[in-house]
């Protein structure tokens, strides 16, 4: 049977994406009006068939090949193959290692004081601006979140973190620009020259924490470039690994967090029921040790609510490599398929008035109704985020000291428009403001 889907255009969807306003956008279009299993058009995949329904994910979830093309513009990082498509063989033992650290109660517990220290200062800054003019949350949180991922890749050995902070910045925008054809600000040759030296530094930053974890005499597991070194990995592998897991969190954790600010200032009810949370569980301190993060359960729903409503990674893809039926589809190999999370957590067969914001959604009642693959903000199988675990935790205490702290209001006249800049940003930030709580 033929999968249903728009008519071809020449120009390979560019246009129709554009006209929705990005494909996060596109991809709840597409499903409201074709259905769960959808034929389009994607520039660098020539067949592509998009899924939002979680029982007919269920039959991807196997496939660990994710589509070369659509990942080219990541190449230029990677000196030792691109990480984002590595086949099956280097991935599965690469991966093993990498959860073996991010996943690990031990890594998470070991790295808890500095982001906590770094989550404060944050505070302290914007305590002396409350009542003043308003926080711009994505611009603030995503560089906290880029130095707590500095701190957790690098062990706390770089010399200069606002220089590395600088350069991967200056990396980051020349490289996703390309993506999005929206060239940096000094963009051609002197800009180009720019990046190739702050890829360089970054390289040779890691180059120096490696070279003291090998004369040292011994290695740390809990620590990621520890792990690597230990684990034979060559140098070249581990540079790419480090700058994989910076890009991978650097705006991932922040965005997310900002959205749920966001949410819990529209829904000042919510908001005050995880204050009540913190004052019980917290008492008079002002931040959690990792042991209360576990008791912070509405804390941790709301959160869930705010990722399902606001994915900051709003989509993942595979490319088959044998035929699988999808329902009365038959998908031939070959064929890209798109996994449009916000589209599934959208799905109103799974989530009743879906655009609500009900963190209640996730009671361990209510989750045992779903469908497992229902949420899947970090992606599904063996090409889903490694980093999950070290995101939540991140998450959760951002949340735990800022929402101990202050309450959070928008700003009339502001709109708050998602649009998509690698994660799901907001068109002119999201602006609130901040006032203390006491």
């Amino acid at each position: 049977m033929n999968i249903p889907g728009p008519e071809p255009r020449t120009d390979d969807g560019v246009g129709a994406i554009a006209a929705a306003g990005g494909l996060h956008n596109y991809q709840r279009w597409l499903h409201a009006e074709y259905g769960p299993v959808v034929r389009f058009q994607l520039p660098g995949a020539e067949t592509a068939v998009s899924v939002a329904d979680p029982v007919l994910l269920e039959a991807t979830a196997h496939i660990n090949k994710r589509p070369e093309r659509l990942f080219d513009f990541l190449a230029p990082l990677f000196e030792a193959g691109n990480l984002q498509v590595l086949p099956a063989d280097e991935h599965t033992p690469l991966r093993r290692l990498l959860l073996s650290v991010l996943a690990g109660r031990p890594s998470h517990e070991r790295h808890f004081a500095r982001f906590t220290e770094l989550t404060t200062a944050l505070a302290d800054r914007w305590a002396e601006r409350a009542g003043q003019e308003p926080v711009a949350l994505q611009k603030d949180l995503t560089t906290l979140t880029l130095r707590m991922i500095c701190a957790y890749a690098l062990g706390g050995d770089a010399e200069d973190p606002d220089a590395v902070i600088a350069a991967f910045e200056e990396v980051l925008t020349a490289y996703l620009g390309r993506l999005y054809e929206a060239p940096a600000p000094d963009a051609g040759e002197e800009g180009a020259k720019g990046a190739e030296e702050a890829l360089a530094y970054l390289r040779a930053t890691v180059d120096r924490i490696v070279a003291a974890h090998e004369s040292g005499g011994g290695t740390d597991r809990s620590d990621l470039i520890g792990a690597l070194v230990e684990a034979g990995e060559r140098p070249a592998r581990i540079r790419d690994t480090v700058m994989m897991s910076l890009l991978a969190s650097h705006h991932t954790t922040g965005v997310a967090v900002s959205w749920t600010l966001h949410l819990l200032g529209s829904h000042p009810e919510a908001a005050d029921r995880v204050a009540d949370e913190l004052d019980r569980v917290l008492g008079d301190r002002p931040a959690p040790e990792y042991a209360d993060l576990r008791r912070l359960t509405h804390l941790d729903m709301v959160f869930k609510e705010s990722m399902r409503l606001y994915p900051p990674g709003p989509y993942g893809a595979r490319e088959t490599t044998e035929a699988i039926a999808l329902g009365k589809y038959e998908i031939p190999a070959g064929t890209t398929v798109f996994y449009p999370f916000w589209a599934v957590h959208m799905n109103p067969d799974y989530w009743p008035e879906p655009e609500k914001f009900v963190p209640e959604r996730f009671t361990p009642q209510e989750v045992a109704k779903r469908p497992r693959l229902a949420y899947i903000p970090f992606g599904i199988g063996s090409r889903s985020c490694e980093g999950a675990g070290l995101a939540v935790i991140e998450a959760q205490l951002v949340l735990a000291v800022l929402l101990k702290r202050f309450r959070f209001r928008p700003v009339p006249g502001h709109d708050v428009t998602p649009i998509e800049r690698f994660v799901l940003w907001a068109e002119d930030d999201i602006r609130m403001t901040v006032s203390p709580r006491r």
